[in-house]
C-alpha cells in the first residue's frame, strides 16, 4: 500500500477520507498518513479521524507519497506525477473513460463511453458525466450534476448542485452555472448562467469563483 496525503482542511478532504476507506474496503490500495491543512493554525489536529499533519510546506517531508487536492486547496502542488485520484468504488467508469491527476469522483457517480476528465476535477455525489464528454482542468461539479452526450466544460468552471447540460453544447472556461440550471446552449467564457432554459449572465471582468 503507498502513502497518500489529502491536501486540504476543510469538509470535503473529511468526506475524502471516507473514500479512501471505502476504496481500501474493496482493494487495499492506500495507507492515509495524513492531511495538510492550507491553515497553519489547523496543525495538530484532526480531521474526521485524519492527522493534520501542516500546510504545504510539509509536501516536502514525504518524497515518498502520493498526493490528492480537495476542490478548495489553493497553495502550491506536488509534481503532477505525484498526484492520484480518487475514484468511490461505486461509481460507474467505462473502460474507455480517461481520468487525469488530481481528480476526485464521490461516490455514485457515472463517467461514460470515452468521457475525459482534466487535472483536479472535483465532482460530488452523485454526479453524471455521459459519453464523449469532455471536462477541462479545475472544474468542479456539485452534486447531482448531468451533463448529455459530447458535452465540454472548459477549465476553472463550477456547476452547481442539480444543473443539467445538453448534449453537444460548451461551457467556456471560468463559467459559474447556476442550481438546477439547464443549459440548451454554448455559453461564452467567463459568464453566469441561470434558469430553465438558462440564460448567460455577464461577470464582471477579473470575476474569481468562490469556492462553495
Amino acid at each position: 500500500m503507498r502513502d497518500l496525503i489529502i491536501l486540504g482542511g476543510g469538509v470535503h478532504s473529511a468526506e475524502m477520507v471516507e473514500i479512501v476507506e471505502r476504496i481500501n474496503r474493496s482493494a487495499p490500495t492506500w495507507n492515509l498518513v495524513g492531511c495538510l491543512s492550507p491553515h497553519e493554525s489547523r496543525a495538530g489536529d484532526e480531521r474526521n479521524g485524519c492527522p493534520i499533519l501542516g500546510t504545504a510546506e510539509a509536501i516536502s517531508r514525504y518524497p515518498n507519497a502520493a498526493f490528492v487536492p480537495d476542490n478548495e486547496w489553493k497553495l502550491p502542488l506536488p509534481r503532477s506525477d505525484r498526484l492520484v485520484s480518487l475514484i468511490d468504488p461505486s461509481v460507474f467508469l467505462a473502460r474507455s473513460a480517461r481520468i487525469g491527476p488530481g481528480c476526485v469522483v464521490y461516490p455514485n457517480g457515472f463517467i461514460g463511453f470515452d468521457a475525459s476528465l482534466g487535472e483536479r476535477v472535483f465532482c460530488l455525489s452523485g454526479a453524471v458525466i455521459n459519453h464523449h464528454c469532455g471536462i477541462g482542468d479545475r472544474v468542479v461539479l456539485a452534486s447531482c450534476v448531468t451533463l448529455a452526450g459530447h458535452v465540454t466544460v472548459e477549465q476553472d468552471c463550477y456547476l452547481g448542485q442539480s444543473c443539467s447540460v445538453k448534449q453537444y453544447v460548451r461551457i467556456g472556461t471560468g463559467c459559474l452555472v447556476g442550481m438546477g440550471a439547464v443549459v440548451i446552449r454554448d455559453v461564452p467564457a467567463g459568464s453566469t448562467v441561470v434558469g430553465n432554459p438558462g440564460r448567460a449572465l455577464q461577470r464582471p471582468p477579473h470575476h474569481r469563483l468562490v469556492d462553495e
